[in-house]
């Protein structure tokens, strides 16, 4: 998902497939198909949804997602929960204006949270071109702004060089990004992992591939989640040699979902949003009982379904992401990361900008609340960044820009909930106003409470105890104590 076919150099960076999915079945085939259902995987995905729906009884109470905090499993290490940060991008701080970079440095370095950079692509030229033969120019640039503006580093190991795919040696075609390793070039790929974590010894958190890119089965009509694991697992052993300490994590699975009364891939993880495609189910379940170890699981998605549909609308959309989060922390027991995660439905040229900016963030709001709910404790927001004045849910004002890296709503939103829900935050239950309930949504722990107003009109309402007017899509932060 996100900015995948972004420029490099007059090339692109990626192929058409921007949302990283399987294709749609064509209408002849749809019907006929006959989907396996595990008896193990029924009962799981019926108690996941059985909790979800008592769950978003509470919530809609004020109450929170579970009796405690948004922690992660037992014996989970406090390591593999960074928090909540964003990804970088093709265009970020680290290149253009200088006074305008300066701004977004400062920007960042106010508030650091963790930040996300790619290997290959994304702002990261070709790091390993022919082997043996290395180019860590902008990979380093990257790592350089995360570490001078104190985010918690996090490198997403993709894409591979063009060599370990079927490509020349010594040449990059960007068209090819998104082609996964051959299966012979597995081990090459995990030998040039091993040595991007010795170049950067201070990195611990791995989030290994980038959506199953390349790992989808034509033939078979489903990811190849055994080739994704075999390549997962040597990347996992490969870092675990190098420095136990390191935190790696997969697979990485768009959570893609159909609506309600599609049944052609329908699974049994559900909810009033409709099902989890049956394919992504398989491949995390076959991830997680097949992989060599994790310390975390990590997937991305978006609220709306497969074919571009709110259910029921925009904001009650966001439950899924909710209810999917719990069903994922029921499956492997692991602390969970939301890689990526949409809330917008992309035009032709992925791009987002048909909302108003007031409407756009407050969604996102309700998505990060909804994902906290789920048990996520950390979460990778996509900067859609680009080199122009007009940029919707972008983080800052672009640097190429003469008085760019100012900051934009989007990144006063995702700083505010990074600095007061982290990793361990006990929530608590607050009283909302019975018939406002159903347009609110509301978070709160001992010390803050954050209202969100999902009308495009005024609400005068009570929510803990206090009168609040706030405006069409407004944010409200209160302090508790």
């Amino acid at each position: 998902m996100g900015r995948h076919g972004e420029r490099h150099g007059g090339e692109r960076y990626g192929g058409t497939d921007t949302a990283g999915r399987p294709p749609d079945v064509p209408a002849a085939g749809r019907s006929g198909r006959g989907r396996r259902t595990r008896n193990r995987s029924r009962a799981t995905a019926l108690l996941a949804v059985g909790v979800a729906a008592l769950a978003m009884a509470l919530a809609m109470c004020g109450f929170p997602p579970e009796s405690g905090s948004s922690g992660a499993g037992s014996g989970a290490s406090p390591a593999a929960q960074v928090g909540w940060g964003f990804t970088h991008t093709e265009y970020s701080a680290d290149r253009g204006d200088a006074a305008a970079t300066h701004s977004a440095s400062r920007l960042l370095s106010a508030e650091p949270m963790p930040q996300n950079q790619h290997i290959m692509g994304w702002g990261a030229q070709n790091p390993e071109p022919s082997p043996g033969k290395y180019d860590f120019t902008e990979l380093d640039s990257r790592v350089d702004l995360i570490r001078r503006t104190g985010g918690t580093p996090v490198l997403t190991l993709c894409c591979a060089p063009d060599w370990m795919k079927g490509g020349k040696a010594g040449e990059t075609d960007w068209g090819a990004l998104e082609k996964a390793p051959d299966p012979e070039h597995y081990a090459d790929f995990a030998e040039l992992a091993g040595t991007i974590a010795r170049r950067y010894p201070d990195i611990r958190h791995f989030i290994v591939w980038n959506e199953l890119k390349g790992f989808y089965d034509e033939a078979r009509n489903r990811w190849d989640h055994e080739g994704y694991t075999r390549l997962y697992n040597l990347v996992y052993k490969e870092l675990k040699k190098i420095d136990k300490n390191n935190l790696v994590g997969g697979p990485y699975t768009v959570m893609d979902s159909h609506p309600p009364g599609d049944d052609s891939y329908a699974s049994d993880v559900k909810g009033p949003w409709g099902s989890l495609d049956q394919r992504t189910v398989d491949a995390v379940e076959y991830w997680n009982e097949h992989k060599a170890g994790a310390d975390f699981v990590v997937v991305d998605g978006s609220s709306y379904t497969k074919d571009d549909q709110y259910v029921p609308d925009a904001f009650a959309a966001t439950r899924k992401f909710a209810d999917v989060g719990r069903w994922l922390r029921e499956t492997t027991g692991l602390p969970l990361w939301w890689a990526e995660w949409y809330v917008e439905v992309a035009d032709r040229n992925d791009d987002r900008n048909g909302w108003s900016e007031p409407r756009r963030t407050a969604t996102q709001a309700s998505a990060l609340i909804s994902m906290t709910e789920g048990g996520a404790t950390s979460g990778f927001y996509w900067n859609p960044q680009n080199e122009g004045a007009d940029c919707p849910g972008c983080l800052w004002r672009s640097t190429q820009l003469r008085d760019g890296g100012g900051e934009l709503p989007m990144m006063d939103l995702l700083s505010r909930f990074s600095r007061a829900f982290p990793p361990g935050t006990s929530f608590v239950p607050v009283d909302v106003a019975a018939g406002d309930r159903a347009n609110l949504r509301v978070l709160a722990d001992r010390r803050t409470l954050m209202v969100v107003n999902t009308l495009d009109r005024p609400v005068r309402t009570t929510v803990d105890g206090r009168s609040l007017t706030l405006d069409p899509y407004e944010i409200r932060w209160e302090k508790r104590s």
